[in-house]
């Protein structure tokens, strides 16, 4: 890109100000027949708050909720949303596999099918040959539903979405360090933070309106920093006041520097850490400041910066600005974190900064996941619809919380297996193994978007194994695999909740009948429980009557937001959680007196980590180790992907938009300019990117953007699969596929 700073603030400004300013009628001033439904954006977990336009039974437009998070605007995607539940590819119909080929069939039919070959399976080979593959996109009911269909009624833990493969190592970061999951910050900090550090996240291009925040934030307050640490020159990067480029997996090392200039240069909060933190190694928190002292002397600047690539100088200026006393410093982090076989332990370097500076549980001071999906939080992580959890933070593992879930579940002791099922990548290892023998996907894509997916589109199309796919569009790349397709209503034709990633949970009103014979998974999930006679389990007739007994899983527990009635939820513009009374206005700031209902209002200090039996947070030591897989002489270039703002997730929704197609149509491959020179290509021209695990060709863009030695490739076309090349090592506590980085040689095409 050649435009200036202050040209791409504008551009991004004007980008984010064209939904807010779009022109469309106010409720005043709509015409006869007109009604405006309130409702959240489909896509990314900023939780957008916007009104969905309808008329004639029709959705004409939306515009942004002022009085919401987002004041109004939207990005250019949720600008667009009403093009989605037109598109050519909604599918409107059951199908069945018959012949090879997938044809059209009557709910029946589709439904008896699948209760049959579901049934078939449990009776000769037992509950765990069949699965449940979720998702973050699902509404929190839908996902409720299909988790207690499975674990209670099935009784089976082969439950798992894919939250697994974008959020698990920040889950696994927070439950190490303060021993519950979820941020504990809000939106609201981006606007009181003097020091931003962005690391591994490209903010401009997946979190646009967080951005725009962030950027008006710079504009109001000058003196603000922003720092963002990641290998390539992003949009991002274009506001940076310091932008610190890596080897890609080095960034632990980097982070280990920061600590040790804070520590060196007295940067700390002493009397924060007397109060509230303890020192760990490995699983342990039994190490002391002294050790951590002496555990970062190993990582001077200078060392850290010979590892990464980098400067040891940009390192220091990193750690002073970020520790500056007086200063509120904000980070922020999604993929480029969590998606590595380290990713757990970079998450908790991240922490231990705001841990040893105290910069933490004060207006502008946070440690803050962004989520890529609008209900991981709410409904996959909060809602415990991982194949090692329950409820709202319970374990499987846990015999107390397995017996908790009983009695509030109604089934005998003894129901739910104490052991946890296989995370995602394990679970579609089983099906390759032929050890599941039917799997009921909902609302994603796998077939695209699993690491090393050449191997696991494979293990799909085994003969032995029964497929069945609910999803709202048709084709993807995985209703082309499956034996069923069940037409899933989308978005505005359907009602339930979500929760975004400041844990506001909002709900989403149906705004119109779904399209064709599509019906809402819910529906469809509960359809499947009677067939299976598991329907007392799942006896729900609507939404509302799933949310309350929700609200009585959630009670008592540190999630508790069971003043969150729906009626209550149907006139807010979304509440922050915990919220365990109806007149309780909802939390902003978690572990803070005065302000979380679960911190007593006696305690000594401002600050109660209460997820740990001590209550005090944990920082640990975590070593420097690389990639899994870093180029070699077969390989050696670094290969990494990363979303356009133009698309989301696998591009089944975006694609269907013509404004977002015609700008970024197909994937392509960007490369440093001495390395399209040593190809002999210019942008343009195609190459071919093979790994260990598989190949695809793609066209070249030659950028700067790009260091040297590494090729980034976009991941939302279905037609040039990325995932052919990724790897699918895993984080051995998240059990996070490394999508980020893995050796490739790229050759002219």
């Amino acid at each position: 890109m050649s435009i200036s700073r202050r040209e791409f603030l504008e551009s991004a400004a004007a980008a984010s100000a064209l939904a807010a300013l779009s022109g469309l009628p106010r409720p005043a001033q709509a015409a006869g027949g007109e009604k405006w439904v309130k409702s959240v954006c489909r896509y990314c977990g900023t939780g957008c708050g916007l009104y969905i336009g309808v008329r004639d039974g029709k959705v004409f437009a939306v515009k942004g909720d002022k009085e919401n998070h987002n004041q109004g605007f939207l990005c250019l995607k949720g600008f667009l949303l009403p093009q989605i539940l037109t598109a050519p590819t909604r599918c409107l119909y059951p199908m069945i596999r018959k012949d090879g080929k997938l044809v059209r069939a009557t709910w029946d039919e589709a439904m008896s099918l699948v209760a049959a070959r579901f049934k078939e399976a449990i009776e000769k080979y037992g509950p765990d040959s069949v699965a449940f593959y979720g998702s973050g996109q699902g509404l929190t009911e839908e996902t409720y539903v299909a988790n207690k269909l499975f674990k209670a009624g099935i009784r089976t833990n082969n439950v798992d979405g894919n939250p697994r493969l974008c959020m698990a190592s920040a889950v696994g970061g927070y439950v190490t360090t303060y021993g519950k999951d979820e941020p504990m910050g809000c939106y609201e900090d981006i606007d009181h933070a003097d020091v931003f550090l962005l690391v591994g996240s490209n903010t401009a291009e997946c979190h646009p309106i967080l951005f725009q925040r962030i950027v008006r934030r710079k504009e109001k307050a000058p003196g603000t920093k922003v720092i963002v640490l990641d290998p390539r020159r992003t949009p991002t990067a274009r506001i940076a006041d310091l932008h610190i480029s890596f080897k890609p997996g080095t960034d632990l090392a980097i982070l280990n520097a920061m600590a040790y200039v804070l520590v060196q240069e007295g940067l700390i909060d002493e009397e924060f850490i007397k109060n509230h933190v303890t020192f760990g190694e490995g699983t342990e928190a039994n190490k002391s400041f002294e050790d951590y002292k002496a555990f970062l002397a190993q990582y001077t600047p200078e060392k850290a910066a010979e590892i990464a690539g980098c400067k040891a100088e940009d390192i220091v200026t990193a750690a002073r600005w970020f520790g500056e006393k007086g200063k509120a410093s904000m980070s922020m982090w999604t993929m480029g974190l969590n998606q590595r076989t380290k990713g757990v332990w970079a998450n908790n370097l991240v922490h231990n900064l705001h841990l040893i500076t105290g910069k933490i549980g004060t207006p502008g001071s946070t440690p803050f996941s962004l989520t890529g999906q609008p209900n991981a939080c709410g409904g996959v992580r909060d809602g415990g619809a991982l194949s090692h959890l329950l409820p709202y933070g319970r374990l499987i593992a846990n015999e107390a919380h397995r017996k908790e879930m009983e009695k509030l579940w109604g089934v005998p002791e003894g129901t739910l297996k104490p052991k946890p099922g296989p995370s995602t990548v394990e679970m579609f290892q089983k099906i390759e193994a032929g050890e599941i023998k039917c799997v009921y996907i909902m609302c994603t894509n796998p077939g695209q978007s699993l690491p090393n997916v050449g191997r696991y589109r494979k293990a799909l199309q085994r003969e032995d194994v029964f497929v069945v796919v609910a999803e709202a569009f048709h084709p993807t790349r995985t209703t082309e695999l499956a034996d069923v397709v069940l037409p899933a209503a989308a978005w505005a034709e359907k009602e339930g909740v979500y929760g975004c990633s400041e844990r506001r949970y909002q709900l989403l009103e149906q705004a119109i009948p779904p399209s064709g014979e599509s019906r809402p998974d819910f529906e469809i999930l509960c359809d499947l429980g009677r067939r299976l006679g598991l329907g007392h389990l799942v006896p729900f007739k609507t939404p509302t009557d799933v949310w309350n007994e929700i609200l009585t899983i959630c009670k008592g527990t540190v999630y508790d937001f069971s003043g969150m009635t729906r009626e209550r939820l149907r006139q807010a513009h979304g509440i922050l959680w915990p919220a365990p009374t109806a007149d309780h206005p909802g939390t902003k700031r978690r572990y803070v007196k005065g302000e979380d209902p679960f911190v007593p209002a006696d305690w000594p200090h401002r600050i109660k980590f209460y997820g740990r039996p001590d209550s005090r947070a944990v920082v640990w030591m975590r070593p420097f180790k690389g990639p899994e897989e870093a180029p070699d002489a077969d390989y050696p270039m670094y290969y990494t992907t990363g979303r356009v703002i133009e698309h989301w997730h696998t591009g089944t929704m975006t694609r269907t938009c013509k404004e977002l197609v015609h700008a970024n149509a197909e994937a392509v491959a960007e490369m440093h300019p001495a390395d399209a020179a040593k190809l002999g290509v210019k942008t343009g021209d195609k190459v071919k990117i093979s790994s260990r695990r598989g190949s695809e060709v793609f066209k070249v863009k030659v950028t700067d953007t790009s260091r040297e030695n590494l090729v980034f490739v976009h991941m939302h076309d279905d037609q040039h699969l990325c995932n052919l090349i990724t790897i699918d090592a895993l984080d051995p506590i998240s059990k996070q596929p490394e999508f980020k980085i893995c050796g490739v040689k790229v050759d002219k095409a």
